[in-house]
C-alpha cells in the first residue's frame, strides 16, 4: 500500500512536468507566431494561477455540480457506519460523507488529501447493493483517498482544463485577432500553432484517461485488500454492469471521479475512456480473491 502511495506521489510530479511542458510548448509556439515573449510568460503564469484555483476549489465544485448533500450519522446510519469502519481500520481521518439523490447506482471520492476528503454515494447504489457490496464500493473510494489518487486526479483535471482553455484562446486569437498587424504572418509558425492548438488538448486528455484507468485498477486492488473480501466488490461491479450508471446530471469534467462511468452512451473512442471495462475489473478481482 505504501508503495502505491509513493508511486502516486511520484506520478503527481511526473504529471506536472509533462503537462507543464505541454503548456510551455503551447506558449512558446504562440509567442513565436506573434513575436512577443510576454505571451509565453503570460501563458505560464496564467496556467499556474488557474491550476492552483482548481486544486483548492475543484472538490467543492464537483460535489456541487453532482448535487451531493453532506449527511451526518443519523441521516444514513448504514452508509456512515461502513465509511467510519473503513476509516478506523485503515487509520485514516473520517472523510465527509455525502448522498446524491439519483437513481443511477454510483459513487465517487474527491478532495486534495486524506485530511480534506469527501466520499459520496447515490441513492440508487444504496438501494441495490448489499452491505458487503456497498462496503466493497466504499473501500474502493476510500482507497482513492488513501493512495492520494484524489490529488493526482485534481491536478490532472486542472492541467487538462488549462491546456484546453489555452488552446481555445490561441485559436480564437489566430482567427479573430483584430487588425492584420496583430495576426500571425509566418506560414510555418501559423501551421505549427494550429497543429499545437488541436493536438495538445487531445494529448492531455489521453494522458488523463490512461492515468484514470490505472487508478481504477489500483483502487479495486486496494479496496479488496481493505475488506479482505474482493468478491463483494466484484459482485457490486457485476450488478452495476447490468444497469445504467448514467447520472441525471451529466458532467463530463467530473466523470473520471466516479466508481462507474456516469455518462450516457458509449465513448466515441475507447482511448479517451476514463473507466476500464467492468468485465476486466471483475476478472482481476476474482484473480486477487484466488490468491488470498
Amino acid at each position: 500500500m505504501y508503495s502505491a502511495i509513493e508511486a502516486n506521489k511520484r506520478k503527481t510530479v511526473l504529471l506536472m512536468v509533462v503537462f507543464i511542458a505541454l503548456i510551455a510548448g503551447l506558449g512558446w509556439v504562440f509567442s513565436q507566431i506573434y513575436g512577443d515573449l510576454y505571451i509565453f510568460w503570460g501563458t505560464f503564469a496564467g496556467s499556474l494561477v488557474y491550476v492552483l484555483i482548481q486544486y483548492f476549489a475543484s472538490a467543492k465544485l464537483a460535489l456541487s455540480m453532482n448535487g451531493a448533500k453532506e449527511i451526518q450519522k443519523q441521516d444514513d446510519p448504514r452508509l456512515w457506519r461502513i465509511v467510519e469502519n473503513l476509516a478506523i481500520s485503515q487509520g485514516m481521518p473520517m472523510p465527509k460523507v455525502y448522498i446524491v439523490d439519483d437513481p443511477a447506482p454510483n459513487a465517487f471520492a474527491t478532495g486534495r488529501d486524506p485530511q480534506h476528503s469527501h466520499v459520496a454515494a447515490t441513492t440508487g447504489i444504496l438501494e441495490i447493493l448489499s452491505d458487503a457490496e456497498l462496503e466493497g464500493v466504499m473501500a474502493h473510494e476510500m482507497s482513492h483517498v488513501k493512495n492520494y489518487d484524489i490529488r493526482v486526479s485534481l491536478i490532472a483535471f486542472g492541467l487538462t482544463s488549462a491546456i484546453g482553455m489555452i488552446a481555445d484562446l490561441f485559436m480564437r486569437m489566430m482567427w479573430f485577432g483584430g487588425d492584420n498587424d496583430n495576426r500571425p504572418s509566418h506560414p510555418a509558425f501559423l501551421i505549427a500553432g494550429i497543429v499545437a492548438a488541436i493536438l495538445s488538448p487531445l494529448v492531455a486528455a489521453l494522458i488523463q484517461a490512461a492515468i484514470s484507468r490505472q487508478r481504477e485498477y489500483l483502487a479495486d486492488a486496494s479496496g479488496a485488500e481493505m475488506t479482505r473480501y474482493p468478491e463483494g466488490l466484484a459482485s457490486a461491479l457485476q450488478k452495476l454492469g447490468q444497469v445504467s450508471t448514467a447520472t441525471r446530471r451529466q458532467n463530463p469534467s467530473s466523470a473520471h471521479l466516479f466508481f462507474a462511468n456516469p455518462l450516457k452512451g458509449k465513448s466515441i473512442m475507447q482511448l479517451f475512456s476514463t473507466h476500464p471495462p467492468m468485465e476486466e475489473r471483475v476478472a482481476r478481482l476474482h484473480d486477487i480473491g484466488g490468491k488470498m
